[in-house]
């Protein structure tokens, strides 16, 4: 193979492997499968986990006071979510064979572990949200007027 074959061989190459990293550049990068954010968000993002977890926090409850202390929670909404964080690993269902039967819940190790970052959670939310709704209004009150003319 002469030089000039060879080079031109080597620039088809070159190019080749450019456009496959262009591809590769234009595919999505961030997944909502394979993004542990959007995993963990899976499991608390529901209203009624984050408070169930928050009900938790103290230790073990009975069903019936955790239903008490969960201000508008339907007793279906209640064992649906308790059901979906024990399937997770977060909460442990423990039942007293008595008459009535006590069912208590508590957070297991791995549900512990999400007590400090929601807490850090909470937090944040009373310390910024204020700042959340002020930046709503303003935006709100900008298109609305864009809208006007």
């Amino acid at each position: 193979m002469c030089w000039e074959q060879k080079s031109a061989w080597e620039a088809k190459i070159v190019a080749a492997e450019s456009a496959n990293q262009a591809n590769q550049a234009k595919q999505p990068d961030i997944s909502v499968t394979a993004c542990s954010y959007s995993k963990v968000l899976e499991i608390i993002a529901s209203k009624w986990s984050a408070l169930v977890i928050y009900a938790l926090e103290e230790g073990s409850v009975r069903y019936g006071e955790m239903g008490r202390r969960i201000e508008g929670i339907s007793k279906k909404m209640l064992t649906q979510t308790l059901r979906q964080l024990e399937r997770d690993g977060l909460v442990r269902r423990e039942l007293e064979p008595s008459i009535p039967p006590v069912v208590t819940y508590e957070l297991t190790a791995l549900g512990r572990t999400m007590l400090l970052p929601m807490q850090e959670l909470k937090k944040w939310t009373r310390e910024h949200y204020s700042t959340v709704e002020q930046a709503r209004q303003d935006y709100d009150r900008l298109h609305s007027a864009e809208g006007d003319g």
